[in-house]
């Protein structure tokens, strides 16, 4: 390559180089922000309220935004706005910058205030009412200046947070579609019927599910892992199940239980925290479904924070380490 060939290229290079970074100054987190308020009330001017701005100020930040990168980020319609494709890809990066800004903020404020490290977790019912309590106790006790933020999701909003970058954790259902995430082995359950003391399967050792299905079931929210399960299983048996209500926790599974409107299906160890003590009884699914796998799920285990990978490491170990507590308190 001749010297007069790079003497003509590197000014073009550089031109290139200038006008991408003049595109990158025009991502402010306060237009954004704006944006994403827009995509929450699909009005201009309600989100312009909600943000206490001009509706102009707005207008004109979207409209130099799109001139600035030669896009349309919505369909201006009769009744709202709607996203374009070029909008829809701005809203997922939005979503996952705002968010980082809010790690940010939360992390630099706990520093000052003596804490060292924040994780944000996601995890479904299973994992928080079984095993997070003790797993995440005995992490506090060797980590006393790190803190988690644990919010409950159905399995499969799990996994979507954990793609938007909601969370840096997850733990769902081993049988939810993971996709591009990595996914780690955290547990296994098994699920049992609850029912009262008096009622006619009560005396049974273990039980088939379809030999449940000739009577009322309390059924788990509609989006829960064991829910969709087990309305899979009654079509698999070519039964329906007897649905008489829909609940959104262990618990209330088991109060409905108890108030004789039914019985219920929930994992073992749910039960031997929260039924145990209401006369009831738990009777384990012979159904091989019934024994279920959680899993620990991460975008990329390389890119996750130091206290993320310190909670991921113990979480991954944290079932060798529990089991032998847990077989000293039943021998007890």
């Amino acid at each position: 390559m001749s010297l007069e060939t790079l003497d003509l290229a590197a000014p073009r290079d550089r031109t290139i180089g200038l006008s991408e970074a003049a595109l990158t100054r025009r991502i402010d987190l306060t237009t954004l922000r704006l944006f994403m308020a827009v995509c929450e009330e699909q009005n201009l001017t309600r989100a312009a309220q909600r943000e206490g701005i001009a509706a102009s100020a707005v207008s004109k930040r979207m409209n130099d935004f799109e001139l600035a990168f030669g896009v349309t980020l919505f369909r201006r319609l009769s009744k709202g706005m709607a996203l374009t494709p070029a909008g829809e890809a701005l809203l997922h990066h939005a979503r996952v910058t705002l968010l980082n800004v809010e790690k940010i903020a939360v992390e630099l404020s706990e520093y000052s205030q003596g804490v060292r490290g924040h994780v944000r977790m996601l995890a479904n019912l299973s994992a928080i009412v079984q095993f997070l309590p003790e797993d995440l106790q005995a992490f506090f006790s060797a980590h006393e200046l790190l803190r988690v933020d644990l919010q409950e999701r159905p399995s499969g909003h799990v996994v979507r947070g954990i793609e938007e970058g909601a969370a840096e954790i997850g733990i769902c259902s081993g049988e939810a579609e993971t996709r591009a995430l990595e996914a780690f082995h955290y547990r296994y359950d098994h699920l049992a019927v609850v029912v009262r003391s008096d009622h006619p399967l009560s005396a049974r050792a273990d039980i088939l599910f379809a030999d449940t299905l000739d009577y009322d079931h309390i059924g788990l929210h509609a989006a829960s892992s064991i829910y969709l399960r087990s309305q899979y299983a009654a079509s698999q048996a070519g039964k329906s199940m007897r649905l008489r209500i829909n609940v959104p926790g262990f618990d209330a599974v088991c109060r409905m239980v108890q108030a004789d409107m039914g019985i219920g299906l929930i994992p073992d160890r749910a039960f031997e925290v929260i039924g145990a003590g209401m006369g009831l009884r738990a009777i384990p699914l012979r159904d091989d479904w019934a024994k279920r796998e959680l899993k620990i799920v991460v975008r990329e285990a390389t890119q996750l924070s130091g206290t993320g990978r310190m909670v991921l490491d113990h979480l991954r170990t944290a079932e060798q380490s529990q089991e032998p507590r847990r077989r000293g308190r039943i021998n007890q």
